[in-house]
């Protein structure tokens, strides 16, 4: 059995809590799904998914619990995570479009551009071809999304789209590490989901 814990402070916990028990069934593997709100959740989690929302309200009340502290430690011990656009914010060690200090977890080689695409208004989808899998391109949701618009150390683009002319990064990886700009969990596709649980096995 895998138990997979989900930051649920805010965002889409429960989109993330039913694609990564469909996940399971897929590949055939018992997976748990822990809810995360305080420190002690943390306890014997094989996996850890941190969904959007709203990066600045998870990154506050996550610190606010002492959650924020925790996970980075757990983080940075090996713990494989799959962040997803806020998530993704959080995971970064260096903003930009961004005003003022947020609450972060900074474990990333990242920096991550929020709202790079704009608003809610202009939300789009796009096939991608993300290198960590297999088979045909994943199809990407992007909603008030972030993009990578540097990397360092061990982290490394993992998707990339052509946006006003230029390439754009929407996926990184690093180690155990998996950050989206967009939304996998409001798909029908649980390949992402499975890649975490693929880690989490290891």
């Amino acid at each position: 059995m895998v138990r997979v814990g989900i930051v649920a402070l805010q965002g889409g916990v429960s989109e993330h809590y039913y694609m990564v028990r469909r996940a399971g069934e897929r590949i055939g593997l018992g997976v748990e799904p822990v809810l995360l709100k305080k420190p002690g959740d943390l306890r014997d989690i094989d996996a850890v998914i941190i969904p959007g929302g709203e990066s600045t309200t998870i990154g506050i009340v996550a610190k606010r619990t002492g959650l924020l502290d925790e996970l980075r430690e757990a983080i940075l011990g090996g713990l494989p995570v799959l962040s997803t656009c806020a998530g993704a914010i959080i995971m970064a060690k260096k903003l930009a479009g961004t005003r003022g200090a947020q609450p972060i977890l900074g474990v990333m080689d990242v920096e991550v551009h929020r709202n790079y695409f704009g608003r809610q208004r202009e939300s789009f989808e796009v096939d991608l071809n993300i290198d960590f899998l297999s088979g045909p391109p994943f199809r990407g949701v992007f909603i008030r999304a972030p993009a990578f618009t540097d990397f360092w150390g061990d982290a490394r683009p993992a998707a990339a789209i052509e946006y006003n002319g230029r390439r754009v990064y929407v996926a990184a990886v690093e180690r155990a590490m998996i950050a989206t700009s967009f939304h996998p969990e409001l798909t029908g596709d649980t390949r992402i989901h499975e890649y975490l649980l693929s880690l989490a096995k290891k």
